[in-house]
């Protein structure tokens, strides 16, 4: 009840019935059962829905230490718990410490999936996004190309997040200054979408209006 109040962004119900939910596992389980953590873990998400990120921070790293006294150290539920801490400094624009979770994430993911997971393309692009907010386009290029090599080994060509990875690696040259290059992706991006979409989409429209602005800079 409380994941379905947080999808509904009724916030405040969300957390009080996780915290029922707390309440009664308190009374019947041991302090270091996994329910504990990961019900710190859903209620810190709430509150970085709410944008209440000092009380998303105590709760995910609440979670987080409540699943290292009881799990191996490379658990792929670490991963889950470093990501989610770092979309939580990401927001408040902590892009070090951002970084360094989304690193750990990366880490684990890698220990536990195939090359070619769809997660370690999600890592991937968290780590390119902050290192587009430090201003650092050349490697959050490269994490975009991890990302865009993974689709397009698991993804069928017309895949609509082959798109989005075309838009990210596009803006990245626009801000380097490469316009010929964010030019081609922004291309093979509305190529796409013309393929998948009806004609009026406002997706096509953005990109196209986005293909022009380049093209001005040409």
């Amino acid at each position: 009840m409380g994941c379905i109040k947080d999808d509904q962004s009724d916030y405040e119900k969300a957390i009080e019935y996780h915290e029922k939910a707390l309440e009664m596992w308190a009374k019947t389980l041991p302090s270091n059962h996994p329910y504990f953590a990961v019900c710190f873990n859903n209620i810190g998400l709430v509150y970085k829905n709410m944008r209440h990120y000092s009380e998303a921070l105590e709760f995910l790293e609440g979670g987080l230490a409540m699943s290292q006294q009881t799990l191996a150290p490379n658990d792929p539920d670490f991963a889950t718990s470093y990501n989610n801490i770092g979309e939580v400094y990401r927001d408040m624009g902590e892009y070090f410490k951002a970084l360094l979770s989304y690193e750990k994430a990366l880490d684990i993911w890698q220990k536990n999936l195939p090359p070619n997971h769809p997660d370690l393309a999600i890592s991937y692009n968290n780590i390119a996004g902050v290192y587009i907010y430090m201003v650092e386009y050349s490697k959050a290029l490269s994490f975009y190309d991890k990302a865009l090599e993974i689709k397009q080994k698991a993804l069928p060509p017309n895949h609509p997040s082959l798109c989005i990875s075309y838009g990210n690696i596009a803006g990245a040259y626009d801000n380097m200054g490469e316009y010929s290059k964010a030019l081609s992706y922004l291309e093979r991006a509305l190529d796409i979408n013309q393929r998948s979409l009806l004609p009026n989409h406002p997706i096509i429209e953005t990109i196209q209006l986005a293909i022009e602005f380049v093209k001005k800079k040409l």
